[in-house]
């Protein structure tokens, strides 16, 4: 029997030395703010700004009967996401996915603030510098702004649906050219796998040795007599560590020539039927990450769908979506490779 949630706070806090989320990679505090502003552009300025318009709008505006007890309860209602915030922009380890609990607290308080702004912007006692605005202006004003944050979120949403979207389309065919218990193998791209829930029933994803020393994930048992009540997926899959060490026994059919750290690891990969790679034109190959796309002789292409080359690809076109046009300057045009489901070719 486990706790859970004691068993996240008891290794990213008090993990010790060598342990801890900071061994997968650390981020500067301003992450978070830099990733949400880039997603929820002028909605997650709103959301910072809603404890302080919050505040500006009580200072000043006359107190009600029960005003205090209103503003009391408004406050919880806005403090869990500059809480989720802080705290998160606090650990060492980031990852974007750590803010998805708290997109409803960012979108409640986005509209509180933009409520207290419309409802100051909106006076129209012409005592006030805002009530002398033109009604037909305010509106102007506020639906362009409305409309240029709707156009920067749509121009996101497509840039990165297009841009990223090749590893889940490239195994629809494996419905028709793949067979009973066939493997699918990865190497360089092994993070890139969206869920075995993409593959045909009795396909396995399995790994071959890239660059990449860390641990890779373990693979359910299947085993459904024996241990009682622990089977399946009860069973913890050998080889786990919570120290980010590599375990060789999560790679298909591989032969070390030597455990000498000088000589690097052999893999074969006679048992991989199908194999996902990414090409990007230029890019230099290496012992453990060759160019398998490029290697005719032993793979055919199932199926390729365009990835965007990021390392290519200038900072604007990689923030939102640009089209791919005559008008738009060759500096800023976003630069392809290939994300490829490959299969083995059978030998004559």
């Amino acid at each position: 029997m486990v706790l859970v949630p004691f068993n996240i706070v008891f290794y990213n806090i008090f993990g010790g030395e060598g342990k801890g989320p900071e061994i997968y990679g650390t981020e500067p505090w301003h992450f978070y703010i830099r990733n949400l502003l880039l997603n929820f552009n002028i909605w997650f300025v709103l959301a910072v700004a809603a404890l302080p318009l919050f505040t500006i709008q009580k200072l000043f505006s006359q107190t009600q009967p029960g005003s205090t007890v209103t503003g009391l309860r408004s406050i919880i209602f806005i403090s869990p996401f500059y809480l989720w915030l802080g705290i998160f922009s606090l650990q060492p380890h980031k990852e974007e996915r750590f803010m998805y609990p708290a997109y409803p607290c960012l979108a409640l308080n986005a509209a509180m603030a933009l409520h207290i702004i419309l409802v100051a912007f909106g006076q129209s006692d012409p005592k006030t510098l805002v009530g002398k605005i033109p009604a037909r202006l305010k509106l102007l004003v506020v639906s362009m702004v409305m409309l240029g944050s709707v156009d920067l979120g749509l121009a996101r949403i497509y840039g990165i649906y297009t841009a990223y979207s090749a590893p889940l389309k490239i195994y629809e065919p494996l419905e028709r050219v793949g067979s009973y218990e066939d493997s699918v193998c990865f190497g360089k791209d092994w993070y890139r796998f969206p869920s075995s829930y993409h593959l045909p029933k009795n396909m396995h994803a399995k790994f071959i040795k890239s660059e990449f020393n860390g641990l890779l994930p373990g693979e359910f048992s299947e085993a459904r007599t024996g241990f009682g009540l622990w089977s399946g997926a009860w069973l913890e899959p050998p080889g786990m560590n919570d120290q980010n060490i590599e375990d060789l026994g999560k790679y298909v059919s591989q032969i070390i020539s030597s455990l000498n750290q000088a000589d690097l690891p052999q893999t074969e990969i006679r048992a991989c039927n199908f194999l996902v790679d990414t090409y990007y034109p230029g890019s230099d190959p290496t012992a453990l990450e060759p160019h398998y796309i490029l290697d005719v002789d032993t793979w055919e292409p199932v199926s390729c769908v365009p990835f965007l080359d990021a390392s290519r690809t200038y900072t604007l076109a990689r923030m939102i979506w640009l089209p791919d046009m005559p008008l738009i300057p060759e500096k800023y045009r976003r630069k392809w490779g290939d994300h490829c489901l490959l299969k083995r070719k059978v030998k004559p």
